[in-house]
């Protein structure tokens, strides 16, 4: 991609990447799925998507596996 002049190369994003770590913030998560961060939050209070506390702590993190997961289970093919 060229922007001002600047190339940048985008480098493919994969699940088992080395760089990208198992557990995303919610903001990091949402953008994953596609969804505004209260979009999140929603699946999340329905039960459809779990989260991952650390004891003591408030931030929820998703692990990238359930978010596959949920992907998985909601797709659906239109005739």
């Amino acid at each position: 991609m060229k922007r001002n002049g600047i190339i940048e190369q985008k480098t493919a994003q994969c699940i088992n990447s080395a760089q990208s770590p198992r557990l995303l913030t919610l903001i990091k998560a949402a953008d994953y799925l596609g969804l505004t961060v209260w979009a999140m939050r929603e699946r999340i209070w329905a039960g459809q998507i779990p989260v991952v506390r650390f004891p003591g702590g408030r931030k929820m993190f998703i692990d990238r596996f359930d978010l596959e997961n949920f992907i998985a289970q909601h797709k659906t093919v239109i005739n």
